[in-house]
């Protein structure tokens, strides 16, 4: 069993190291709005001088504005509650979604996970999206730590999705 030990270490680094560079980051499509992969999943994109589109932005100030109190700063994590970036990565969106939108407990002897429901708040909802493309530039660390240093104007169209959404 000691033998398998440095095996199954090395072969968690390479998945790990692979898991980094998930292919279905790249952004494929926008809808004037917010870029997506080749499965229409919401997805973020940085331009070569490191500006990153304004849902990603939006998803940076939300998430701090929303989630941070528990999950920590920068989708890192905290004693309290898991680090979101690697939560993003390894979730399908469609589990990430509903789990933000209904919550998750988990109670018993070795585990204690309590999510509240966030479905009915717009500042959570309305931006869920961003909060998730955020989490997956930082899971694959296209963007560090922090405010991002340059960030793209908000398009008209997102302005009047954000509205439609807030309900204005």
């Amino acid at each position: 069993m000691r033998a398998a030990m440095p095996f199954l270490a090395l072969a968690t680094l390479f998945t790990t190291a692979a898991f980094a560079q998930d292919p279905d980051v790249e952004p494929v499509n926008n809808d004037g709005v917010r870029w997506f992969n080749a499965e229409e999943i919401p997805t973020y994109k940085i331009e070569e001088d490191g500006t990153v589109d304004w849902p990603t932005f939006s998803g940076y100030r939300r998430y701090h504005a929303e989630c941070h109190v528990c999950h920590g700063p920068d989708g890192e994590g905290s004693t309290y509650a898991p680090g979101l970036k690697t939560s993003a990565m390894r979730m399908d969106y469609y589990d990430f979604y509903a789990v933000v939108a209904s919550g998750k407990q988990r109670v018993g002897a070795s585990d204690n996970q309590v999510m509240p429901a966030f479905g009915t708040n717009p500042n959570v909802m309305c931006y869920l999206d961003d909060i998730y493309t955020y989490l997956r530039a930082r899971g694959t660390e296209a963007i560090p730590r922090g405010r991002p240093a340059k960030r793209a104007d908000k398009p008209e169209e997102y302005a009047e999705a954000e509205a439609n959404c807030m309900g204005g």
